[in-house]
C-alpha cells in the first residue's frame, strides 16, 4: 500500500546557522554545527527525491521589538539588558527589570505569570534574530536550493509556515505560541498545519534548534496529531543541533520522545528506510 512521506523543516534560517560573517550579514543567534546540519539536510532532500511527497518549512518571523528581545527591556537604572538574560515575573515585580515602555508593564507581567504557570520555559532575552525582511530571516541557501529542485521536479510547492510575529508571546513551536493570545489566531493551535502533517504515514523532522524550536514543535505535534501514532515521527538527529548551553535540554528531549514512541535516525539511515 502506498505511503505518504512528509518532511518538516523547523526554522532552517541564516540567523540560526554558524555561517561566516560576510557582506550579506552576520548570523544573530548561530547554533554550533547548524551549517553542517543544513548541508546534510540539503543532500538528504536531493537524495530522497520523489520519496518525499510533501515538504513544510517553518520560519521564525520576528519584529525588532519583541518581548524576548533586548529592545523591549531595561534594568532598574535604565540600562540595557544583555542577550541570554532570563527574566522572571518575580524579578519584574521587584523592579529588577522593566519594559522600556512603562505602559507595557501590566501586560508583560501577565505574560510572565502565564508563561511560568505552564512550566515549560522561563522568558529568555535572545539577540534580535530572524527579523522579518532581513538576511537572517532567509532560509539557508543550500536547503532552499535543494527544496527548489524538489519543487520543480515534483511540480509541488513547499508549504511555508510563519511563526513568532506577535511581539507579546514567545513562539518556539510551529504549532502554537507558548502563551496563545486570545485575540490573535496566529498564536493559537495551527489546526491547518496539524491536519496537513496528520496525512503522513512517515513524518521526518529536522531543523534548528533541537533544544528549542524543534523540541517545542515536536512536543506539540505528538500532543495534538489527531491520528496519534507517534511512531510515524522520525527525527533526523544529524540535521539538528542545540543552542550552546542547552545541550541537556536537547538530550532530554530526544530521550522523552523515544519513550513516547518517536523514532530517531541519521539522514543516511533515513534514506535507507525510504528505500524499503
Amino acid at each position: 500500500m502506498p505511503r505518504t512521506v512528509q518532511l518538516l523543516i523547523i526554522d532552517p534560517q541564516n540567523d540560526f546557522c554558524d555561517l561566516p560573517a560576510g557582506p550579506q550579514g552576520t548570523p544573530a543567534l548561530p547554533v554550533a554545527g547548524a551549517d553542517a546540519d543544513m548541508q546534510r539536510l540539503a543532500a538528504f532532500i536531493d537524495q530522497a527525491g520523489d520519496a518525499l511527497d510533501e515538504i513544510t518549512v517553518t520560519l521564525d518571523s520576528h519584529h525588532r521589538l519583541d518581548i524576548a528581545h533586548p529592545t523591549f527591556w531595561q534594568t532598574r537604572d535604565g540600562g540595557a539588558v544583555s542577550p541570554f538574560t532570563p527574566i522572571t515575573a518575580a524579578q519584574v515585580r521587584a523592579g529588577e527589570y522593566a519594559p522600556r515602555q512603562p505602559a507595557a508593564l501590566p501586560r508583560a507581567l501577565a505574560y510572565l505569570n502565564a508563561l511560568e504557570a505552564r512550566g515549560r520555559y522561563t522568558l529568555m532575552v535572545w539577540p534580535v534574530h530572524c527579523e522579518i525582511g532581513s538576511w537572517g530571516h532567509n532560509v539557508h541557501t543550500a536547503v532552499r536550493q535543494a527544496y527548489n529542485r524538489w519543487e520543480e521536479r515534483r511540480q509541488a510547492i513547499v508549504r511555508k509556515v510563519n511563526k513568532g510575529s506577535n511581539p507579546w508571546t514567545e513562539h518556539y513551536s510551529a504549532v502554537q505560541a507558548e502563551v496563545p493570545d486570545a485575540t490573535d489566531a496566529d498564536t493559537q493551535l495551527n489546526r491547518a498545519l496539524i491536519e496537513a502533517l496528520d496525512r503522513s504515514d512517515l513524518l521526518l523532522i529536522a531543523g534548528e534548534a533541537s533544544s528549542h524550536c524543534v523540541k517545542a514543535s515536536t512536543e506539540h505535534i505528538v500532543q495534538h496529531l489527531p491520528g496519534g501514532r507517534p511512531e510515524r515521527l522520525l527525527l533526523l538527529t544529524d540535521c539538528m543541533s542545540p543552542v550552546g548551553g542547552f545541550e541537556a535540554q536537547a538530550t532530554g528531549f530526544l530521550a522523552t520522545m523515544r519513550a513516547k514512541g518517536v523514532r530517531t535516525a541519521t539522514s543516511a539511515e533515513a534514506l535507507q528506510l525510504l528505500k524499503q
